[in-house]
């Protein structure tokens, strides 16, 4: 069972903060990805400007079919463009499954998808929402990545409740991948709420938080 505590406990941030879980920027599946990203959260009457220097990505209904440890063969063209415009530790896979400490102690998922991917799979204690700092301190430990501060990172996942409120609680920019590679239908509860809750907030004048 893949339990997530960090996002239970969470949950109260989120009922205090709806926005905490409300994206920057919105695409149907990660085939539709800008790249750079940099162009996802500008314009549109903004007047300023986005440096992303890296990417946090998430893997499950994402840019993989959940519970696998391969692209999603669609997205093979997409995720190398990605990989090249990040490239090294500027792109980094973070999934609460693999590399996840808790459910994969001996990072058998993460290397497998190391293996898959050429991206580095970050090991952490805490799940996502609640694992920023380790994402920051992957970052600082990596100063070629010319990572600063958090708003210099983007964060690309398919769930409001953790990559997103992960991307807002670290004040990094939040881009949500919609529709995924799972039928609706075929998604959990969870992620079904998700698909009525942030339009739903949005149509209600909310705003995500900016970095």
């Amino acid at each position: 069972m893949n339990l997530n505590l960090s996002a239970s406990l969470n949950i109260f941030k989120l009922i205090a903060n709806p926005s905490l879980c409300l994206p920057h920027a919105v695409i149907p599946t990660f085939k539709d990805l800008p790249i750079p990203l940099n162009s996802a959260f500008e314009g549109k009457g903004k007047d300023f400007k986005v440096d992303i220097k890296a990417v946090v990505l998430d893997k499950d209904d994402c840019f993989a079919i959940p519970e696998t440890n391969e692209i999603h063969k669609p997205y093979q063209e997409r995720f190398d463009a990605l990989r090249a415009a990040y490239p090294g530790r500027r792109l980094l896979i973070v999934s609460n499954t693999a590399g996840a400490l808790s459910y994969d102690p001996k990072r058998e998922l993460a290397t497998e998808l190391e293996k898959a991917t050429g991206v580095t799979v970050l090991s952490h204690k805490t799940k996502k929402p609640g694992c920023g700092a380790e994402i920051m301190d992957y970052f600082r430990s990596h100063p070629e990545t010319g990572v600063t501060s958090p708003s210099q990172i983007a964060v690309v996942g398919d769930r409001l409740s953790t990559d997103i409120m992960l991307a807002n609680l670290m004040g990094s920019y939040g881009l949500w991948v919609k529709d995924g590679v799972v039928p609706l239908q075929r998604k959990n509860i969870f992620s079904r709420i998700e698909q009525r809750f942030g339009p739903y907030l949005l149509g209600r004048g909310y705003a995500p938080p900016q970095p």
